[in-house]
């Protein structure tokens, strides 16, 4: 996108994709390390773990920050009782006017089902969220939770299920988040002042440590790194540009939007599981966000 070019002369970015399984934590460490508590952060042979306890949670970085594409974690969520706690999976770009792409697996007690719950800050501005019950029991195995975002949209999957999309209509005079490189995070910690039937049910510290454990780490897109070289290359990876033999493969003309097939997808997945929709609630937005109205 032509408007959106002249920021990448502050950076310069190159085509990445890793896919990270984590032989003893070689391979995961080769595109994330520990955010904070890394004493909490476990690697148990091919898998990683966020332990959460009444100490402290856990959560990791990406190494690198990046401009479009897709990141995908295969997690197992907390098993058995994990009322009051957050496994978070998000992007996010720095500083007040931030955009950020969130999951947030809210736990619950035993037998109850997980909530997801997204949300997006475009500019700094969130009060987004959305929540949905899952169609599996996201404790008992591992499944993919992905977000794809190029210029034209930002969709979060549930393994390859689209459950939401956030199109861009900035000729509607609608924000939609460009421009800011970003890196992908995931984090678990106690959140039982809001997380679990609106805070009425604590953690109970009994049944930690509380595990969320991840098998897989992906990350396909544009690498922001340091310096000033303006190429071809990089303008058809952040530029209106399409590239070549599907090397942004994120960015091709079928990604614009969804197909029938995933649009059908959506659909179900609303119909069936949404159970909450900042869009329809009137107590907290009388007058409906701008997106809200499309």
């Amino acid at each position: 996108m032509a408007d959106s070019c002249g920021i990448f002369l502050l950076g310069f970015m190159f085509l990445v994709s890793f896919s990270v399984t984590g032989v003893s934590g070689a391979k995961f460490d080769e595109v994330i390390q520990a955010s904070w508590a890394s004493d909490h952060m476990i690697y148990d042979g091919e898998l990683l773990k966020l332990k959460l306890d009444n100490f402290s949670g856990a959560g990791f970085a990406s190494k690198s920050k990046y401009l479009y594409g897709k990141a995908t974690a295969e997690i197992k969520l907390v098993e058995g009782d994990s009322a009051g706690t957050v496994t978070a999976f998000y992007m996010s770009s720095d500083g007040a006017n931030h955009h950020e792409f969130d999951f947030e697996f809210l736990g619950n007690t035993t037998g109850e089902p997980y909530l997801v719950q997204t949300n997006m800050y475009v500019n700094g501005i969130g009060n987004r969220e959305q929540r949905m019950d899952l169609w599996f029991d996201p404790t008992a195995d591992f499944h993919a939770y992905s977000i794809l975002w190029n210029p034209r949209q930002v969709v979060f999957l549930v393994d390859d299920t689209p459950i939401r999309v956030y199109a861009n209509r900035e000729a509607r005079g609608i924000m939609f988040p460009r421009d800011q490189p970003m890196g992908v995070y995931s984090s678990i910690w106690n959140a039982d002042d809001w997380a679990t039937q609106g805070g009425r049910v604590k953690t109970d510290w009994s049944h930690a440590p509380f595990v969320a454990t991840y098998r897989k780490v992906r990350i396909d897109g544009c690498e922001w790194g340091a310096g000033d070289e303006w190429t071809a290359e990089i303008k058809r990876c952040s530029g209106g540009e399409w590239g070549k033999e599907g090397r942004y493969w994120w960015k091709e003309k079928e990604m614009e939007a969804l197909s029938v097939h995933q649009s059908h997808q959506l659909m179900w997945a609303r119909a069936k599981h949404l159970v909450y929709d900042y869009c329809a609630d009137t107590a907290r937005f009388p007058v409906p966000p701008a997106e809200c109205k499309v």
